[in-house]
């Protein structure tokens, strides 16, 4: 399975962008997925998450009420919705498909991880 994360930016504070991750290969849609990002000199942290019917949402607290996380399983894509940019919300964002229907919190429970999309918010 390969993962492609696209849409990131240099968006000024208030602004929203919409990231896009695109699976191929041996991919299933029976699999949670999320969003983590890392700033420099920081861990990757989690942002969202989404199970693999969409029913399920979790988000970060610093993220909550800005951001939505979404799929369409039939194009094999995940979105995150960003609105209301701030500074601290620079980073690279990663999408990752989880080992399971579900998809948690914690990085070890991620099998595939896309490259990474730079979100540039300047004040």
């Amino acid at each position: 399975v390969q993962l492609q994360a696209s849409g990131g930016g240099l968006v000024q504070t208030g602004a929203s962008l919409r990231l896009s991750c695109t699976a191929s290969g041996r991919t299933s849609s029976n699999n949670g997925m999320g969003w983590f990002r890392q700033a420099p000199g920081k861990e990757r942290e989690f942002v969202a998450a989404i199970s693999w019917r969409g029913a399920n949402t979790d988000y970060a607290d610093a993220v909550k009420g800005r951001f939505t996380i979404s799929r369409d399983t039939a194009k094999n894509t995940l979105y995150l919705q960003m609105n209301s940019l701030k500074p601290e919300d620079t980073a690279v964002y990663y999408c990752a498909t989880s080992l399971t229907s579900t998809a948690g919190r914690a990085r070890n429970t991620y099998r595939y991880w896309g490259k990474g999309t730079q979100v540039t918010v300047s004040s």
